[in-house]
């Protein structure tokens, strides 16, 4: 059932535990995603960026998607469709095409503007029932031609971006998105609890989750991170797993070039890789809490 994501991350909070964000990029990656969910019995959030919803075809295309494949799948679980990285535009957009959650990312705009456009989003997304994700200090990486080299978020800036009445924030605490560099000095601990101590019982976000050391995302969790976004994980097992199928010449076999039959060995591996961060992230049997 699509909900907004603010009741599943505030439980995730009080228990401790985290909710995945998976990215889509095609049908078999949702189905992949809301199967796994289903079967783990946990909440879950379904981030598209603005890249991915062109490639699909836009806003309308990917909601009616979403909506369909619940209802067919007869999905139980919370599931939220969440904007990743929204931009101005692109989060009216999501406002009006049935998105249930939206990121309004204004981190690369000066305080002053990213505080102005926030607030306005956070009245326009409550008035439908809408959650709403800010960003202070820009992640690592880049995003949809958004690009940063990873700062530190100002406390003093998340606190004045929650106090508009965001419902969870994504703050830099050294994250980046994509393949980590081996250089990479890890996630920033002590400016993650100064955030904290700003901020208050505000869910936190942890973007670039993949490459993250595992004891570092536990360490996150434990101090108030409830949501950590995954795509670059997903996106590498399922190539991996489409390059087997034609290095061992499965699609000369029966049809094999079928694109059911291509498709199928990376959706399966995205099932698992689903499992897997579900299992990590203490998120198991979170839909019955």
């Amino acid at each position: 059932m699509l909900v907004n994501a603010k009741e599943m991350l505030n439980k995730a909070y009080e228990g401790g535990y985290g909710i995945g964000q998976f990215n889509i990029n095609n049908l078999e990656w949702t189905k992949a995603i809301l199967e796994a969910c289903q079967e783990k019995n946990t909440a879950v959030i379904l981030g598209v960026s603005e890249g991915a919803m062109k490639y699909m075809g836009g806003f309308n295309t990917v909601a009616k998607m979403v909506e369909g494949l619940d209802k067919d799948l007869n999905i139980t679980i919370p599931v939220a469709l969440h904007l990743d990285h929204g931009s101005y535009d692109g989060a009216k957009k999501a406002l009006e095409a049935g998105f249930t959650s939206i990121m309004f990312d204004g981190s690369h705009f000066p305080i002053e503007e990213n505080i102005e456009k926030t607030k306005e989003i956070v009245e326009l997304a409550h008035a439908k029932n809408i959650s709403v994700e800010a960003e202070v200090g820009g992640i690592g990486g880049e995003e949809d031609g958004v690009i940063s080299n990873g700062e530190l978020a100002d406390p003093k800036e998340c606190k004045q971006v929650a106090d508009l009445g965001v419902d969870f924030l994504a703050a830099g605490i050294g994250n980046i998105h994509g393949v980590y560099p081996e250089d990479w000095k890890g996630l920033n601990f002590e400016r993650l609890e100064e955030i904290k101590e700003a901020v208050g019982k505000l869910p936190l976000v942890l973007h670039g989750g993949t490459g993250i050391p595992e004891e570092q995302v536990k360490k996150a969790i434990e101090r108030g991170v409830s949501k950590i976004n995954i795509n670059t994980e997903c996106q590498i097992v399922f190539t991996e797993a489409t390059r087997k199928y034609f290095e061992e010449n499965k699609d000369k076999e029966k049809k094999g070039f079928d694109p059911r039959k291509v498709l199928k060995p990376g959706f399966e591996a995205i099932k698992d890789k689903v499992r897997e961060k579900v299992d990590f992230f203490g998120g198991e049997n979170s839909a019955d809490k």
